[in-house]
């Protein structure tokens, strides 16, 4: 099994390989200090697992595995958060209670060797929603782009737009690609800020310069930088009850 440590503390990432290379069907293929080095670590060095901490500086663990998806498995390691925990106890992802031994290390390991083996998927949407602390909501997004990583704080998000399996966020002129649902977008966002004006946007009312009636019972949002939406007939109502 290949596997990939993660962990922006040098004596954790020390300790862990001290104790898999105890374990002769294990090879450490990368050691990283940070959410980014571990994005990278999976597209080049292709590892089985990752033993990957949650609580990092930049990204953190949760990101990390939003952007690796759900083609490597997952071992999350963590000090201490009651957030992370109750998400592991609702969906019954393998984790490592900091501070660990080796026999509680190779538990974890046969775990998550019968996932990989059966090809159990990460469910990784609604991992992250449970993580995530009730009555707060997305503030920023992480999205991959081959080995790289944009990190886009959501008050700099213009709207978002579904695009077949993927939703694009719209910011500063650009637009980013992330395999998503836009439903999970919504669900992710503060809806006192952003508003599902159609089934296919989502919209930053910050960006909203007028709304325009270009049909019966038709409208269009036209933002400050003048990109036009469609909205509608419920988009409508919900926007309006925002803006009220």
């Amino acid at each position: 099994m290949r596997v990939a440590i993660v962990d922006d503390e040098e004596p954790a990432r020390t300790l862990l390989g001290e104790y898999l290379s105890a374990f002769e069907d294990v090879e450490i293929v990368a050691q990283c200090a940070n959410g980014f080095e571990a994005v990278k670590a999976v597209a080049e060095a292709k590892p089985d697992l990752l033993l990957l901490d949650i609580q990092m500086p930049r990204l953190d663990g949760f990101e990390v595995l939003e952007l690796v998806g759900r083609d490597v498995g997952v071992i999350f390691v963590t000090a201490y958060d009651k957030y992370a925990l109750r998400a592991f106890e609702v969906h019954a992802v393998d984790y490592l209670l900091k501070p660990f031994g080796p026999e509680r290390l190779r538990e974890a390991l046969n775990r998550a060797l019968v996932r990989l083996d059966t090809k159990q998927l990460m469910p990784v949407a609604e991992l992250t929603a449970a993580a995530r602390p009730v009555g707060m909501h997305l503030e920023r997004v992480a999205i991959r782009d081959g080995a790289n990583v944009h990190v886009i704080p959501v008050s700099k998000v213009d709207y978002v737009e579904a695009q077949d399996d993927y939703v694009c966020f719209r910011s500063e002129g650009k637009g980013f690609l992330k395999q998503q649902t836009l439903a999970d977008v919504e669900t992710a966002l503060d809806p006192g800020q952003f508003v599902r004006i159609h089934r296919s946007y989502i919209l930053n009312i910050d960006r909203l310069a007028r709304l325009e009636l270009y049909a019966k019972d038709s409208h269009a949002a036209i933002l400050r930088d003048g990109t036009r939406l469609p909205v509608s007939r419920s988009g409508y109502a919900r926007l309006n009850a925002v803006l009220k």
